[in-house]
């Protein structure tokens, strides 16, 4: 591409975590720049937030209607190439539907929609338009997920028998959105969040994670939520058992209210030759486990020869350098933007580049919410993920 891709943003403002996430790993590899943006709910607070971030006054906007419409009318090669929605839950959908219509790709951040139906109207809608669109399940961004994708799919494993994924938590353990806490509000907000908080918010990743890698999909499935904090509307635990087409078995475990416990995502694979682990909190690090020999453990590092491809296309240090967090964000970002810039001069991007979550998988993520709620309600436990 011989310019840097216009971005839009909607939400993101001030007093928001992810927006500032999404903007660093999105400008990190000098590809994309942010143009215009709608970033709070509230006008004023919009606009100053567009000030605080050297937006265009005339490009710093009171609402999301306003920006999509305002921005179609400026002229193509000037306009914004896609718009990143960082909103709570309930306005993601309204949001990617009307960029679509107005002919904009999409970076959605996760869940995708609020409800199931919405998910699929908006796959529908996807397709029908034939834009360019983009999850944010950040974490399948990480060099070693996906030199763990790699190895599972060149049969290292053998057949797959078991998967264990959780994600605890423990911010959430006190009833935190009583102080108007602005992550905690709209979080435990079934008007915002949608039918669940934990499993929407975090247990999302772990069902994500685990089918990116795996390469298997949830069957079917037995959930049990809980709600332990008083008062508190979603809920805020939850274990699940797992069946998958072929016949291996799960585990997958979310929690916000594990005390002190930070972001400790986690996932361990094993098949008939063998297993591996991985551990959000270290993700440099694969553990490799075999049957006959002790485990091995493979590290991250652009010096090193012997990652997959699809590792050494996202990995950007040397060994010994620390990525984490906002690079793997930045991976997504940087192969969005390629395949766009792509099509935008009608060329192919890397293999490579192709690899970020889609909207089948925002429709998957749902799908497995709706299942997961189900099930817990369900006075029969094993309900179908269909």
């Amino acid at each position: 591409m011989r310019r840097k891709l216009r971005m839009g943003m909607v939400g993101g403002g001030q007093g928001a975590f992810i927006g500032a996430v999404h903007r660093m790993a999105a400008t990190l590899d000098g590809l994309v720049e942010l143009v215009c943006g709608a970033l709070s709910s509230d006008p004023e607070r919009s606009r100053a937030s567009g000030a605080e971030l050297h937006i265009a006054e005339e490009r710093s906007y009171g609402s999301w209607e306003e920006m999509l419409d305002g921005e179609a009318r400026i002229p193509l090669g000037e306009r914004m190439d896609f718009v990143t929605i960082v909103t709570p839950n309930h306005l993601h959908y309204p949001v990617a539907s009307r960029a679509l219509e107005q002919g904009f790709a999409v970076v959605c951040d996760k869940p995708m929609t609020f409800d199931l139906d919405q998910a699929r109207r908006l796959a529908r809608q996807v397709e029908e338009s034939g834009a360019l669109f983009a999850l944010t399940h950040n974490y399948t961004g990480y060099p070693m997920i996906k030199e763990a994708r790699a190895r599972i799919r060149r049969g290292e494993l053998g057949t797959l028998r078991k998967v264990v994924v959780e994600y605890p938590q423990g911010w959430l353990a006190s009833p935190l959105e009583e102080s108007d806490q602005k992550q905690a509000s709209w979080r435990t907000d079934p008007e915002r969040a949608g039918a669940s908080c934990c499993m929407g918010d975090i247990g999302t990743h772990a069902e994500n994670l685990t089918e990116y890698v795996t390469g298997l999909e949830i069957e079917a499935l037995c959930a049990d939520l809980s709600t332990f904090v008083p008062g508190r509307k979603l809920d805020d635990d939850g274990n699940v058992l797992l069946r998958f087409r072929g016949g291996a078995r799960g585990v997958l475990h979310a929690s916000q209210i594990s005390i002190d416990e930070e972001n400790a995502l986690s996932l361990r694979v094993y098949g008939q030759k063998g297993g591996l682990e991985w551990r959000q909190e270290e993700p440099n690090t694969l553990i490799l486990k075999h049957a006959d020999r002790p485990r091995e453990i493979v590290r991250t590092g652009a010096n090193y020869g012997h990652l997959s491809p699809e590792a050494s296309f996202a990995t950007r240090l040397p060994a010994g350098h620390p990525e984490g967090f906002v690079e793997a964000f930045a991976n997504l970002y940087r192969n969005f933007a390629l395949c766009l810039g792509a099509r935008l001069e009608g060329g192919e991007p890397p293999p490579e580049a192709r690899d970020f979550p889609t909207v089948d998988d925002g429709v998957r993520g749902m799908l497995f919410i709706d299942t997961v709620v189900r099930s817990s309600r369900a006075s029969e436990k094993w309900t179908s993920m269909a």
